[in-house]
């Protein structure tokens, strides 16, 4: 019998939305979780997403940018309104 998967729990806030460590980005990317869309990144949800200790992080319909700053990737979503 596997392992359950723990949540994980490297997750900062930051004021434009959070930031995961480069690796745990590349994850989401390999496992399909993530996926480009034009001048973005949305959420798949065929794809299995890992668990993380922060529920909501990657809604599904969301375009998110991102920033690599450092080892670590900042995620947002663009402002909402005209």
């Amino acid at each position: 019998m596997a392992e359950e998967q723990q949540p994980f729990v490297d997750v900062e806030l930051t004021a434009e939305g959070f930031s995961i460590p480069e690796l745990k980005w590349r994850e989401l990317l390999f496992v399909g979780a993530v996926k480009a869309e034009g001048e973005g990144f949305v959420r798949d949800p065929s794809r299995p997403l890992p668990p993380f200790r922060l529920s909501g992080l990657f809604p599904v319909g969301v375009c998110f940018r991102i920033r690599r700053v450092g080892a670590r990737i900042h995620v947002r979503s663009p402002p909402e309104g005209p």
